[in-house]
């Protein structure tokens, strides 16, 4: 079956963005695929919960995590929109609107192989979008074979692979940041941190953070204070909203608004990632951690 496939997309349009695992184009269906290496035993209860069980010796342990259906529901909300939102004529965005979930396609693909999947009790639409890695070439011949639409030709297919690499924006990835907590920090390097972040209040002494210290290497940015407390915010907030850290503003953007360290909404808004909705919307709490450091 002819395919393209596009691995790791971030797409952006006003304040959403979203990191897409794989989007997979054939003639007639786009597939849009959420890989989740998870561990334990994953249930998936009537009401489209997630609950993992996890055993460690005699103890079993149940949680419930979220859902990565909500999740990859957000990239395909925020794809339609940039279709819906394009410069394209008014019938292609008609288009668009009208036929957007017929064509692309919700997977979430559960990669551990020794992962147990129990959706028994679960709907059918759910079941319908969670299968296990093993089962993903099937899963695609089958939905491919049964859809009603209309194939493509292979020039069109390629269109339209390309249309979302050309959305693609190239977001710089640190993948050592999961191995903060092992990092050990010369004794010079700890000091200069303590003095450049302490907060005002504790010490009037306090240095400002700097463009040029950061550049520099003065600084560890993850490790200063101000860092610490945007990340933490960041995490509580999207407990509260049920969705991913990088919804509200991802690390990147993070380090950013610290070089920028804006004291006033306007000054926010011209930090990128941060339009006018997430600002009204965190803008006043992240101003007011900010204030602290300054």
């Amino acid at each position: 079956m002819p395919m393209y496939i596009l691995h790791d997309v971030y797409l952006e349009i006003g304040d959403l963005s979203a990191q897409i695992d794989y989007l997979v184009f054939t003639r007639k269906l786009c597939f849009v695929l959420e890989c989740k290496n998870l561990y334990g035993n994953i249930e998936i209860n009537n009401v489209g919960d997630f609950i993992r069980t996890t055993e460690f010796g005699a103890k079993r342990k149940k949680e419930g995590i979220y859902s990565p259906i909500t999740q990859n529901q957000r990239h395909l909300e925020l794809m339609k929109k940039i279709r819906v939102n394009s410069k394209n004529n008014i019938l292609t965005k008609i288009m668009a609107e009208r036929y957007f979930e017929d064509i692309n396609k919700s997977v979430v693909v559960l990669a551990n192989p020794k992962t147990v999947l129990n959706a028994k009790y679960a709907q059918k639409e759910v079941k319908e979008k969670v299968i296990r890695a093993d089962q993903l070439v099937k899963y695609i011949k089958q939905m491919y074979e049964n859809s009603k639409e209309l194939a493509v030709s292979d020039e069109k297919m390629l269109l339209w692979a390309q249309s979302y690499l050309d959305l693609h924006k190239d977001v710089d990835k640190d993948y050592t940041t999961k191995y903060d907590k092992y990092r050990i920090i010369a004794k010079t390097e700890d000091i200069t941190v303590q003095a450049l972040v302490t907060p005002k209040e504790n010490n009037s002494d306090v240095i400002s953070i700097s463009e040029d210290a950061l550049s520099e290497g003065e600084v560890i940015i993850e490790e200063t204070n101000v860092f610490q407390e945007l990340k933490a915010y960041r995490l509580n907030k999207s407990r509260e909203e049920k969705i991913k850290p990088y919804f509200i503003y991802n690390d990147n953007q993070l380090k950013n608004l610290i070089l920028k360290m804006p004291k006033s909404k306007e000054e926010l808004m011209k930090v990128s990632g941060f339009g006018e909705t997430k600002v009204n919307k965190y803008g006043e709490d992240i101003l007011k951690i900010i204030e602290k450091y300054k």
